[in-house]
């Protein structure tokens, strides 16, 4: 990979904002390149979420028909802080939850149960049980469920809208383990094996309780004609539906999310105005009001908002090549470590100070704290010679990164902040998440109970 800068084109000064806050956050204490300041924390940009938030709802309010239903429910496994799921809703925002634990953020949040939608392969009757009497909507994922979901119906009413996850069977993206809509994909009904589509139809014709769809073909790797024509699939699905049941049963659409990150510069690419000009040309009819709408989008609303900064501890060289040993690895992108050709990063180094770092590129990798050898952030990047007390930061993280910690060493969770740049030129923080503790490391180990075993 080319060495890389600290300036691209910034039109809406994001870049700026980080450098800044870099700089803040050393100065400020939150991180630093000795001891006692933390070697490690997390940063997530306020303004750049809620213009993220504003492009989404702008996008789709300006193709559809005044008036028409739209949910924006953010995936809450992209970022589970209730801080985060706060400030979205402040935004306008919902949640989708995929589990019990999530639902409780959502609602720690207040997130309001009519603005929240529960997805998951395998709800437990408990679950689906709490999610009736709560109101929120739910997306049923197989024939069982539905069965379920009669019993459940039938013991007790609801107010929650129900819905059935189809699986279009439309092919791969670029990343096998996010591509939901494949032919042999766990999530939903598969609506191209034999007989599925009729007994679909009849299934809904035989419950007049349900009345969405939903459907969700992949995240990062699916490219949007791909996406555009699981919606386009869904979209007829629901008329077939309708013609039969003679009325409009069907009348909402879950079209989920997927919107893929682009992890090679600061550039929002594609941008929520593109997917919906890819969705408009590939299913016109989809914005003619005749449906409420649903999305579920996650790491394109926050993935390139987060940063990661991390203490260079050592430097070493080692055959020839140079390393750069940080605190920063697998515990915080776990993905990349472990695939790293599907989930590269950047790295933007600065000095102790918290300036960006010049100098002549050197190839060199850039490791993390884990005891096994395939703890790299980066390998063979050009980047200027890094030493002892440098940071480096990690754009591009704000989703599934460092807020879905891998506990390996029982390395702890770093703290998380959210900062505003203020009229005075200055950067104010807010903890979103205290750094975890060592005491707390061992209480979640069993600590309390050190002879349980004997």
């Amino acid at each position: 990979m080319a060495a890389q800068t600290h300036k691209p084109a910034d039109p809406d000064g994001a870049a700026a904002r980080r450098d800044r806050a870099v700089r803040a956050a050393v100065e400020q204490g939150l991180v630093g390149g000795a001891d006692p300041a933390p070697p490690l924390t997390c940063l997530l940009d306020l303004a750049g979420i809620r213009a993220s938030a504003a492009a989404l709802t702008g996008a789709f309010a300006a193709a559809l028909p005044p008036g028409t239903p739209v949910l924006h429910a953010f995936a809450v496994k992209a970022a589970p802080l209730v801080p985060v799921l706060r400030l979205l809703a402040d935004a306008g925002l919902g949640c989708e939850v995929a589990g019990p634990g999530e639902l409780a953020l959502a609602r720690a949040a207040g997130v309001e149960p009519h603005r929240t939608v529960l997805d998951s392969p395998a709800k437990t009757t408990a679950e689906l049980r709490e999610a009736l009497a709560l109101g929120i909507a739910v997306n049923a994922d197989n024939r069982q469920e539905l069965a379920r979901l009669d019993a459940l119906t039938a013991a007790a009413p609801t107010r929650s809208p129900i819905g059935v996850r189809v699986n279009p069977q439309t092919g791969a993206g670029a990343i096998g383990a996010l591509s939901t809509a494949t032919a042999t994909s766990k999530f939903g009904i598969a609506l191209r094996d034999p007989g599925a589509r009729a007994w679909l139809v009849r299934a809904f014709l035989d419950r007049p309780w349900l009345t969405r769809l939903h459907i969700h073909s992949g995240s990062q790797g699916v490219p949007l004609p791909l996406i555009a024509q699981g919606v386009r699939e869904l979209h007829a699905l629901a008329e077939e539906v309708n013609t039969a049941a003679g009325r409009r049963q069907v009348d909402t659409l879950d079209i989920g999310g997927g919107l893929p990150v682009n992890f090679t510069s600061d550039a929002h690419t594609p941008a929520f105005g593109g997917y919906v000009a890819a969705l408009r040309a590939a299913v016109p009819a989809l914005f003619d009001g005749s449906y409420g709408l649903v999305t579920e989008f996650g790491r394109s609303l926050l993935a390139k908002h987060g940063l990661v900064l991390a203490r260079v501890e050592y430097t070493k060289t080692t055959g020839g090549r140079a390393i750069a040993l940080t605190h920063a690895g697998v515990q915080l992108a776990t993905r990349t470590v472990y695939a790293p050709q599907a989930w590269p990063l950047r790295i933007l180094p600065y000095d102790c100070a918290g300036a960006p770092k010049t100098g002549g590129p050197v190839v060199q990798d850039v490791a993390g704290p884990a005891c096994f050898a395939g703890d790299l952030l980066a390998t063979g990047r050009e980047l200027p010679a890094l030493a002892p007390g440098d940071l480096i930061a990690v754009p591009d993280t704000g989703a599934y990164f460092f807020t879905a910690h891998y506990g390996y060493n029982s390395l702890p969770r770093p703290a998380v902040h959210g900062f505003t740049a203020t009229a005075q030129g200055g950067i104010r923080f807010a903890e979103a998440r205290p750094a975890q503790s060592l005491a707390q490391i061992v209480a979640e180990a069993g600590g309390a109970r050190p002879d349980a075993l004997l």
